[in-house]
């Protein structure tokens, strides 16, 4: 993603149709930079070709490409600012739209109805070049099995960029399944999912963001074109291809951080563990932790930040043995609970300074949490 070589032609004149403009561009917009010292990749890149209009948007880590049915007068291209070309399609007032544009000048000429309009554009052979979709082999991948194991795991990848390797979620292809496994080294969660279909087997460490702009954009179907070129990974679905970069480095080594014995595995509601995690979760503020006393029969969610409040809730539990109190980050804990379907979870526990699991039914991913030391 860091060659440019865009064919910009003589001029275009498109003409299309406002709202199919409008819901494409909202998409491929995503990936416009927000960063101010790269002019261009804050724009959009337009180019008419053969009938149909091009657009494309690229932040270097993620783009975005589709293209809609136009009339089409001279084949070019040219690179206009993406957020603002965004809000003013949608508040066009006719139902039709035409874009001009001349190789020997610097702006874009954009008309609808009564309103007419010029944006000032960037050089279209300065915009980086993107990987050919020719050239590019993929295979097909059911829709619904990769993004519900996307949206399992998702939550657990690490938003801080100084540790590359957890902002991505391992994604691995075997025989008859998909596994994927995201962690921000205070949780992790694995799921397993069965996919239909013959498969490659492939496996790379995939930005989190970049699969959940897939889920946005994979809302209908039913499979998803998956292929790798060179460093990167493509997926096409809803005529929209997304490009992002795989992230090098060794992704964590899950199977050895998940325990194999533990002291106490209870069953216990999901839905109303949830419901009193979330309800006592009201008190937790700042850094203090959501805590856990299980006893003889009974658990006791427990939550106090000072000068705040505090909050106590119990049910009864299938606990026996010497009672147990261990503290956890209230938000992971929740979200774990969550990412489980099953109508009941088994919680694992070794003890209050080791970590925890949470798993559900076979088509639920394995969560495990680390603990926070309470005070005392």
């Amino acid at each position: 993603m860091i060659e440019s070589n865009t064919m910009v032609g003589t001029g275009m004149k498109v003409v299309c149709q406002r709202d199919e403009l409008s819901q494409k561009l909202g998409v491929v917009a995503r990936a416009v930079s927000t960063r101010a010292s790269v002019q261009i990749l804050s724009g959009a890149l337009l180019r008419a070709e053969a009938g149909r209009l091009h657009l494309a948007a690229t932040d270097m880590e993620l783009s975005l490409r589709s293209s809609l049915e136009a009339q089409v007068e001279g084949d070019g291209a040219v690179v206009v600012p993406g957020r603002l070309l965004v809000d003013l399609v949608r508040l066009l007032p006719d139902s039709e739209v035409t874009i001009e544009h001349r190789a020997d000048e610097n702006v874009v000429r954009i008309t609808s109805g009564p309103s007419a309009s010029t944006l000032h554009t960037y050089a279209a052979e300065d915009f980086p070049r993107l990987p050919d979709l020719d050239t590019v082999g993929t295979f097909t991948v059911d829709r619904v099995s990769l993004l519900d194991t996307v949206s399992r795991v998702a939550r657990s990848a690490s938003r801080d960029e100084s540790r590359p390797v957890l902002t991505g979620i391992l994604v691995r292809f075997e025989a008859g399944k998909i596994v994927m496994a995201a962690t921000d080294s205070y949780r992790l969660s694995v799921k397993e999912t069965d996919l239909p279909g013959d498969v490659p087997e492939l496996e790379a460490i995939i930005p989190a963001r970049a699969l959940a702009e897939l889920a946005r954009i994979a809302q209908a179907g039913d499979t998803i074109e998956l292929g790798v070129h060179e460093n990167q990974v493509v997926f096409a679905a809803d005529d929209v291809w997304l490009t992002t970069r795989r992230i090098d480095g060794q992704f964590p080594n899950y199977k050895q951080l998940l325990p194999e014995t533990f002291e106490h595995e209870l069953t216990l509601p999901r839905n109303e563990l949830l419901e009193v995690v979330r309800r006592v979760g009201v008190m937790v503020q700042r850094t203090s932790p959501i805590q856990l006393r299980f006893a003889e029969g009974e658990l006791t969610v427990f939550a106090r930040t000072q000068d705040v409040g505090e909050a106590k809730e119990s049910i009864p539990v299938p606990f026996s043995g010497e009672a147990m109190e261990i503290g956890f980050n209230a938000e992971f804990l929740r979200e774990g609970i969550e990412s489980i379907s099953a109508d009941d979870l088994l919680m694992k526990l070794i003890s209050p300074l080791r970590p925890a699991v949470i798993d559900g039914a076979e088509e639920d991913p394995t969560y495990l949490i680390m603990p926070i030391r309470l005070p005392g």
